[in-house]
């Protein structure tokens, strides 16, 4: 699953799980015969890859799982799913829908009880049946806490194979997970409903009953009934289509072995590319109608990154088609269910003629994870949510591959440190988690879908690979897959192919990067006149943890250390692995410069000592490379906010990089610059802003408004990075008159615009726009013609810095005219906000009972994010008054980390902000 965005993902609190049970007893009083023998139809088979298959493994395993009797969110063991067959009707006009399965069970010990999950479903009848054994009616009992449906039948069921019948209906929530509905206006503003499926981490419950686990792996047959004038979508290819009173009747083919989370259906008038073929396999693209001539990029990453993926693999695609369905109300950026990929509409559709190069990469890189997890994750899944990382880090580690290797000139390893800069941000905090962390309770799995899992996952197999090589990492990835195709893994299993393949001892070098929190800082220095010594300790951004990380017995990592020495002859490269809490290596005699990290792939920050990092200023800053030069710009900053550094120091290197070219560098020096105008009063923003022209003018003056020819995509994108800061926290008012002009311009199609500029402009627009360009920007939102022309709009009405107006945004995003899937982050902006970051908190104070009803779950703790922006003392109070009074939890430990966040920002306020004010000061003089 790829996560929506539009703010950094932070992790998650541990749920205190409840005690209290409350369960509510129906006796079925429908028969056996509610479920007929019409609905238990021959599938058609499909043909699969040949891969080594033990079909009784995935049995032993469950089996043999770790769980224990007292559990009360793991399902009994004794009893195993193997096929399901669904027949699902949903009816879109009364927001509902009915169901019947046949579930075929493996029982291994004799039982009274059958236990299942269930939840907000209506469960209207249960029997079992067995070979030469007549229907036996059960008696369910719901658990809405637990989520659970027990069936208690009149005598014991024997060990062997049965079949569960189950009749039940439930409702199409507007909650964007389960089975749930969509709804969209035509071009003549005419509401249509959809209906689609979203059940990852654990919501297959809410739409049938099943055995909602990851290793509860079965075979999937779905039949959907629906209106004549639709069309659905499932997981496998349509091998039946027919009409049954005044109903169309679609059934599939059997899916693959696979588990619950990953199947799906998707009802609702929908429309389709032709096919393109990926190797033997068919790949469409579909949208509502109206948006087909949007498909055509998506199409090609999607069929590009799935003949890449077998390829590198070595295993064909596992499934019978390929659809990528775009939906226009969706909770996160993508969902790999197999054979039919859900999108939000901004991650796949795309004009590329007024598509920003960033807008581009998003596409490519959603589509290339969710294609990613067609084997890492659905053809081998992790055994219990714990492991994610195993699903999640590979997809987007995969991803980078995959569009670094489509598109070359992106140079998307370096925009990926940006990437594994935001995990190095959450990490560092006392409250962050291991990568693999324990999980119990379903709002405990919600929570591991955050940058830990997904952003540290990938930064640390991206280190490894790099370790271990590149083609060495790739055999033990196909030996991992290979051994464990349509089955179950966990870590310990992809260390044994891994290591199997690099002939290392795997475990003992990762480890401590999977199983544990935080990562270390490597401090360089030369204690002696050759011989350069690296010690390593735990970064946080609290003194106290960071001595204690020093001491002799605390945390250590086995570190692969890239370093170049650079010497009055040339570059040396050397390896090193630092396993110690320091560590010695003698250095030339003609040694000018060391830089540690190399091609920045190692998971750990650099700090140099002043005679080192005056040694890599004199040699020239830019002869290293631009992931280098993110990571030293990068780390110094962290450690200006963790009181290691002054200030003065980090604004000083930002003078070293007034001439830089790529935007991945400046995303550094932009962010640290927007942070201390959230620290500073509105008396000292003209200093920032001076300060900031200082640093940006050279290099806008330099690329100017137009493109040149054959000009990088990556400085293109800068150009419209540079535009935005010189107007906005610039300040520059020159600036604002010419975006002013070239928007009129770009309205009046009198000027052509680079589309990575337009971005810019609205954005300098709403910083200095009065309620008329509101109402213009309003308009556009509702008007807009592409999903990305919208989300622009949308986002640009939390920018403006009148009360007034963004009270106004306020309000909208609890009404109908903005989605549920992007409201909570239009909060969680306006919270950002330093001109209205006060209302906006108060709004959510007195609204949050609303909110919670409203947002998706997953939206709400995304919005709460926006308290790291209510950096004063006085808001901090209230805002940990507010969170612990109402005993709210977000789960895992996602609160506990925005208010660590929320308070270094604090702290780096209280001690930074004179010492900032006298630098700016100075340098304004």
């Amino acid at each position: 699953m790829s996560n929506e965005r539009a703010e950094p993902l932070l992790s998650r609190r541990q749920i205190v799980l409840r005690t209290v049970r409350s369960i509510s007893k129906v006796v079925l009083w429908l028969s056996a015969g509610a479920i007929t023998e019409s609905f238990l139809f021959a599938t058609a088979a499909w043909s699969r890859p040949k891969l080594p298959l033990n079909p009784g493994r995935s049995e032993k395993n469950i089996m043999s799982s770790s769980m224990t009797p007292q559990d009360p969110y793991r399902l009994p063991r004794h009893i195993i799913p193997t096929h399901y067959d669904l027949r699902i009707a949903p009816d879109l006009s009364s927001h509902s829908f009915i169901g019947q399965a046949v579930v075929t069970l493996t029982i291994v010990e004799p039982t009274a009880d059958i236990v299942l999950n269930a939840t907000e479903l209506e469960v209207s009848s249960a029997s079992v049946s067995g070979e030469g054994s007549p229907p036996r009616i059960g008696t369910v009992q719901m658990d809405e806490e637990l989520q659970r449906c027990c069936i208690t039948f009149p005598s014991v069921v024997s060990s062997g194979e049965w079949k569960l019948a189950l009749a039940f209906r439930g409702t199409l929530s507007d909650k964007l997970r389960g089975f749930y509905r969509s709804s969209y206006k035509d071009e003549r503003g005419i509401a249509h409903h959809l209906a689609a499926t979203q059940f990852e981490a654990t919501d297959a419950r809410r739409a049938f009953p099943c055995w909602d686990e990851p290793q509860f792996k079965a075979v999937f047959a779905v039949t959907l009934t629906i209106d004549p004038a639709m069309t659905a979508i499932s997981n496998t290819r349509i091998v039946d289509d027919r009409q049954e009173g005044g109903k169309r009747v679609l059934r599939f083919a059997e899916s693959m072995k696979m588990s619950t989370y990953l199947v799906a259906f998707v009802v609702g008038r929908f429309e389709s590319t032709a096919p393109l073929m990926a190797g033997q396999t068919p790949v469409r693209l579909w949208s509502i109608p109206g948006k087909q001539h949007l498909t055509a990029f998506g199409h090609d990453i999607a069929v590009y990154s799935l003949n890449f993926l077998a390829d590198y693999y070595g295993i064909p695609y596992p499934g019978d088609k390929l659809d990528l369905i775009a939906i226009p109300d969706f909770a996160s950026g993508a969902m790999e269910n197999l054979g039919a990929i859900t999108f939000r509409e901004t991650a796949l559709l795309l004009d590329l003629r007024t598509a920003t190069h960033v807008e581009q990469g998003r596409i490519a890189d959603v589509v290339a994870h969710e294609n990613a997890h067609m084997w890492f994750g659905d053809l081998v899944t992790m055994a219990w949510w714990n492991g994610l990382w195993l699903n999640e880090a590979f997809a987007t580690f995969m991803e980078m591959l995959v569009v670094d290797a489509w598109k070359p000139e992106w140079e998307r390893w370096t925009a990926f440190g940006m990437s594994r800069a935001a995990a190095l941000s959450v990490d560092g905090l006392i409250s962050t988690r291991p990568i693999e962390f324990p999980v119990r309770a379903p709002k405990e799995a919600e929570a591991m879908f955050d940058v830990l899992t997904y952003e540290k996952g990938a930064s640390v197999l991206r280190m490894l690979e790099q370790h271990i090589g590149p083609t060495v990492f790739r055999d033990g990835v196909r030996h991992y897959l290979t051994t464990h195709a349509y089955d179950n893994a966990e870590t310990t299993d992809l260390w044994v192919s891994l290591g199997h393949a690099a002939k290392q001892n795997v475990p003992t070098l990762m480890n401590e990067w999977i199983f544990s929190p935080g990562y270390p800082v490597v401090t360089l220095q030369v204690d002696e006149p050759f011989s350069l010594k690296m010690t390593q300790h735990r970064f946080t951004y609290t003194e106290d943890a960071s001595t204690m990380s020093a001491a002799p017995d605390a945390q250590r990592w086995h570190i692969p250390i890239q370093l170049r020495i650079t010497t009055v002859q040339g570059t040396e490269s050397h390896r090193v692995l630092l396993n110690e809490r320091d560590s010695r290596i003698p250095l030339p005699k003609d040694w000018t410069s060391v830089l540690a990290n190399e091609d920045g792939h190692g998971f750990y920050r650099v700090r140099y000592s002043a005679d080192l990092l005056a040694r890599l200023q004199q040699a020239g800053l830019q002869t290293l490379a631009p992931v280098e030069r993110f990571n030293l710009l990068n780390d110094m900053w962290a450690s200006t906010i963790a009181g290691m550094v002054p200030p003065a120091d980090y604004l000083a290197l930002t003078g070293h990089f007034r001439g830089e070219k790529d935007p991945h560098v400046w995303a550094v020096m932009l962010g640290s610059f927007s942070t201390m105008n959230h620290l500073l009063t509105e008396q000292d923003r003209p200093l920032l802003a001076a300060f900031v022209r200082n640093r940006v003018a050279p290099v806008f003056q330099d690329l100017g408004w137009t493109p040149r020819p054959d000009e990088r995509e990556l400085v293109k994108e800068l150009r419209g990075d540079v535009i935005r800061a010189m107007g906005t926290l610039g300040r520059d008012q020159e600036m604002q008159s010419q975006a002013t002009e070239a928007y009129t311009a770009l309205q009046q199609q009198s000027r052509d615009i680079d589309p990575n500029v337009i971005p810019a402009l609205v954005s300098i627009l709403a910083f200095t726009g009065d309620h008329t360009r509101y109402e213009e920007f309003l308009d556009r939102f509702h008007k807009a013609t592409t999903p990305q022309e919208e989300r622009r709009y949308l986002f640009s009405l939390a920018a403006f810095r009148t009360p007034e107006l963004l009270e106004r945004t306020l309000a909208k995003t609890l009404t109908d005219e903005i989605r549920t899937q992007d409201a909570p982050f239009l909060v969680s902006a306006l919270l950002h906000n330093v001109y209205v970051r006060e209302q906006a908190w108060e709004f959510v104070k007195v609204n949050w009972e609303r909110m919670d009803r409203l947002f998706p779950k997953s939206g709400l703790r995304r919005m709460c994010g926006g308290i790291v922006g209510l950096s004063t003392p006085e808001l901090e109070r209230d805002v940990k008054s507010f969170f612990t009074s109402r005993k709210i939890d977000l789960g895992g430990k996602t609160l506990e980390q925005y208010l660590e966040q929320l308070h270094i920002a604090v702290a780096f306020r209280e001690r930074s902000l004179i010492a900032i004010r006298e630098v700016l000061a100075r340098a304004n003089h």
